[in-house]
């Protein structure tokens, strides 16, 4: 009998990448979700436990059904835009479902815990490259959320036997490379499924908001990585933690930021089609720049961001775009 993971999440789109690599690895994932953002659909490489992180009762009976060795937590808000109109929805839905998930997890006798968290908790430290040792100044709600997911964490394995990875990564992008699943949010709200609808016609125009930063164009800059590259790196922490190497933080990037104006270009490239543009204005709570250094990541782990380049990205997502069976 294969060991199970949960996931929560597990029908979205880092979740449902991240059951596929946990199939691969040769686990049964369990995907945690209560659908009000995944996507039955994409739930196929293992069971689905319908439930909702504001119900203990649900989590502990996914728990005492499928008995899983480790938790995987993916599922949270992650909109910034909201997150700063709505914090409170973002405090309640994120700190306390996690809560709960964490304290069911120890009741349950589980000791192994990998936290998707975000690059978001660093806040704006422009000219940095940004290492684990950074300080967190999140300045807004959501990566407020999840700096806060992380203390609880931390006290938690203090009292309890709860070995715990944690993912700080920085703009996910792409699709499995074999067409399987995508990004497909409603409403989307990331940048390169954003553009490559409105190369498709599926939208009027992409947005920028903001070209006065104070970066090489104007636009802001991100650190981008390939969903499947960023799942390869959750495979490797669980067996880290099932390894007996214990808690550790780590950043998932390439260390190379682009800003919005160079994704265009590449997207220009890799379609070759126009992308339609609108200018905006800035939007409260971005950050000018983010970039990531994931020297750990690669060294402890030996994680390898094979797909990580803006044209794979972005080539992947394309196709996946492309599928007639793609939602709209």
């Amino acid at each position: 009998m294969m060991d199970r993971v949960l996931v929560t999440g597990g029908a979205g789109y880092i979740g449902s990448h991240a059951c596929k690599a946990l199939a691969r690895a040769g686990f049964l994932p369990v995907a945690f979700d209560n659908l009000s953002t995944g996507w039955a659909e994409a739930v196929k490489y293992g069971p689905l436990a319908r439930g909702d992180l504001l119900d203990r009762a649900s989590i502990d009976a996914a728990l005492a059904e499928h008995r899983p060795i480790a938790v995987m937590h993916f599922a949270a808000l992650s909109l910034v835009g909201e997150s700063m109109k709505d914090p409170g929805k973002y405090w309640r839905v994120n700190v306390e479902g996690a809560l709960n998930l964490i304290e069911a997890t120890v009741a349950a006798g589980i000791g192994n815990f990998v936290f998707s968290s975000t690059c978001a908790t660093y806040g704006d430290q422009d000219g940095v490259v940004l290492t684990e040792t950074t300080p967190q100044y999140p300045i807004n709600a959501y990566g407020g959320s999840k700096k806060a997911i992380e203390n609880i964490l931390g006290d938690f394995a203090a009292a309890y036997p709860l070995n715990h990875v944690i993912f700080r990564y920085f703009n996910v992008a792409g699709a499995d490379p074999e067409g399987q699943l995508g990004e497909q949010h409603q409403p989307e709200t990331h940048l390169i499924p954003l553009m490559l609808e409105a190369v498709a016609g599926k939208r009027p125009a992409l947005t920028v908001f903001g070209s006065d930063y104070a970066t090489r164009d104007g636009t802001c800059v991100r650190d981008y990585v390939h969903v499947s590259d960023l799942v390869d790196a959750h495979v490797l922490g669980l067996k880290w933690l099932l390894d007996g190497k214990g808690t550790r933080a780590f950043n998932l990037g390439t260390g190379r930021g682009f800003s919005v104006r160079e994704v265009i270009d590449a997207a220009r490239t890799v379609t070759n089609r126009e992308v339609p543009i609108i200018q905006g204005e800035r939007r409260p709570g971005d950050a000018v720049a983010l970039v990531s250094g994931s020297a750990r990541a690669v060294e402890e782990l030996g994680w390898e961001p094979k797909r990580s380049t803006l044209r794979q990205m972005i080539g992947d997502a394309w196709t996946w775009a492309q599928q007639p069976e793609y939602r709209e």
